[in-house]
């Protein structure tokens, strides 16, 4: 692979904040990761225990110091309530007059539900989506999200200059149409890499050989690609 910024974690230099938690696309290759580190909290909140959509109103204030803030990453967004996620947006603005230089992400599977919010977002806000694959046909023993077509559409008809495209875990794909999606994104960057716990949940996966020339071809395409887990 060419030169590319590698990480160890997935949102280097990041921090989460979660005011709203929890989400019921149900994917099979969130139970050992995000939904395990959830039930460290049962002692402190049944509802992240159980990965449920709910709300820490005491924490609308709290954002953390990070440069980059991960909003809601604990969940998806798209299971809020739209009015609280204005107070969300609310307590960004409000933060950004003291930190103008913060960066937030704001992540969801089912992207379109962003459209209410692109009047009211302010500039350093980034919107993120994930798409493992492009197909769709089998989809569904993966996740209960929209599947990649319909995801795809929905980030690409979202009118927001800032967007980053999270292809992790990366499942096999179709070159040709994949790229074409990717490149139609025009993403800031990308992450990319495979399932980080192979032994808990098995997906089907590209050959290496491919996961390679993705990554290659991305670059060469003036894309930038930040790998998590590319298997050396």
């Amino acid at each position: 692979m060419e030169n590319t910024k590698q990480t160890i974690g997935m949102y280097a230099d990041a921090k989460t904040w979660n005011p709203f938690s929890g989400c019921r696309f149900g994917c099979i290759y969130c139970e050992p990761s995000f939904q395990r580190q959830a039930k460290r909290q049962k002692r402190t909140c049944q509802q992240c225990y159980e990965y449920v959509p709910h709300y820490h109103l005491e924490r609308l204030t709290r954002i953390p110091s990070a440069k980059i803030v991960f909003v809601c990453g604990n969940g998806d967004l798209s299971f809020c309530d739209p009015a609280y996620t204005r107070r969300i947006i609310a307590s960004i603005k409000a933060r950004n007059r003291r930190s103008p230089n913060k960066t937030y992400y704001f992540q969801s599977k089912r992207p379109e539900y962003f459209n209410q919010f692109l009047e009211e977002l302010p500039e350093n806000v980034i919107l993120l989506t994930t798409l493992e694959t492009n197909r769709d046909e089998g989809y569904g023993e993966i996740s209960k999200a929209p599947v990649p077509s319909v995801r795809y559409e929905q980030f690409r008809a979202l009118g927001w200059p800032r967007k980053v495209l999270t292809i992790e875990p990366v499942m096999d794909f179709d070159f040709d149409v994949f790229t074409s999606w990717i490149t139609a994104l025009r993403p800031e960057y990308v992450w990319l890499g495979f399932n980080s716990k192979p032994g808990a949940v098995t997906l089907p996966e590209p050959s290496k050989d491919n996961f390679e020339r993705l990554h290659d071809y991305l670059i060469t395409k003036g894309i930038e690609v930040r790998l998590k887990d590319a298997r050396g």
